[in-house]
């Protein structure tokens, strides 16, 4: 716009929006640099993060104290101040087992029951998820027709919530749902899949798979179209076979990404919740409650809701994530690093 030319409406509709930003950088202007004066240039990064470090402090940190206290206290009262101080005693009721292999030998048999379920979804669904995603991620790298439409239909699934998941293949798995409809119209009977424990576990390691594929796909993909492909060409000069090449070359140079994708995936699936919670409740009686379910029951859902015990199992089920925390953090220091 030259300067005898009228402010066009496009023009006066950017300068109202750019308004309150240049109002507000004119009012810490000041604030800013009597800061920076004062502290030097190097504390200005902090300050920039102390309003990120004040939310996580507030709503994380102060959190995590509360709940350790809370469970070293019993009762049903409600605040920390009316509770009754009760040490490691949540801990002991959690830990009483006769045999730590048969959950009804301990006294609050629902919380191993809870921890067997999820050590069971997470040895099948870890495994066949990593192995979908690396067969996945070895066809998209491939040059086939319409490889982008693909790769962005396998990710769809990952931008979908949990819950709009659970609640599509609920509807699907109904007595008088889609699958159902289809198995009748081929001559077949119906299948009441939430009402065996077999099949309700089944299907919610299918969901979770389903759901969360795309994801680990991608970063199979990006390791996979890291390795050099004079790799590939100089195998091929020399006629080695597919199956050692990606013995010899592939696996190898994509070891790195694979252990990232299987501490993700432990670190997942130890937090399931959501969906199965939506799609079986946990049901039928206990086949799919995993220890997410059974702390939520126990803090909120149950007729006697007992703060103190819930608390103790997710310090406990905090600590696991720790550990599966830090081999991430291992994992990918030995990747940037390798």
């Amino acid at each position: 716009m030259t300067p005898g030319d009228a402010p066009t409406l496009s023009d006066r509709l950017t300068a109202a929006a750019a308004w309150p930003v240049r109002v507000l950088f004119q009012i810490l202007d000041k604030p800013f640099r009597l800061i920076q004066r004062i502290g030097g240039i190097k504390t200005m990064p902090y300050i920039f993060l102390l309003p990120n470090l004040a939310f996580f402090g507030l709503f994380v940190v102060i959190p995590l104290f509360i709940n350790f206290a809370f469970s070293l206290t019993g009762g049903t009262n409600l605040y920390l101040t009316d509770r009754v101080y009760t040490g490691t005693e949540q801990y002991a009721f959690l830990f009483d087992c006769g045999n730590y292999a048969d959950p009804t030998s301990c006294r609050e048999d629902r919380f191993w029951r809870g921890i067997y379920n999820t050590a069971t979804f997470i040895f099948f669904q870890v495994t066949f998820l990593v192995l979908f995603s690396l067969i996945t991620a070895l066809i998209l790298n491939r040059k086939i027709r319409a490889r982008g439409f693909f790769r962005a239909v396998f990710f769809f699934p990952v931008l979908l919530s949990p819950v709009v998941v659970a609640l599509i293949w609920k509807w699907i798995l109904l007595r008088d749902g889609i699958l159902n409809a289809a198995l009748v119209s081929m001559g077949f009977d119906k299948i009441l899949f939430f009402v065996s424990p077999e099949w309700s576990m089944f299907w919610a390691i299918f969901v979770s798979i389903w759901a969360n594929m795309g994801f680990y796909t991608l970063i199979l993909l990006a390791g996979l179209q890291a390795i050099p492909p004079d790799l590939y060409e100089a195998a091929e000069m020399d006629g080695t076979s597919t199956e050692r090449v990606f013995r010899r070359i592939t696996l190898p140079l994509l070891w790195p990404n694979m252990l990232v994708v299987i501490v993700l995936a432990l670190i997942k699936g130890v937090q399931i919740f959501d969906e199965v919670y939506v799609l079986t409740g946990g049901g039928p009686g206990t086949a799919t409650q995993f220890i997410v379910q059974y702390i939520y029951n126990t803090g909120f859902t149950n007729q006697v809701q007992n703060f103190g015990l819930a608390s103790a199992a997710s310090v406990v089920l905090g600590v696991v994530l720790f550990v599966l925390t830090m081999m991430q953090l291992a994992a990918t220091r030995r990747r940037d690093n390798g």
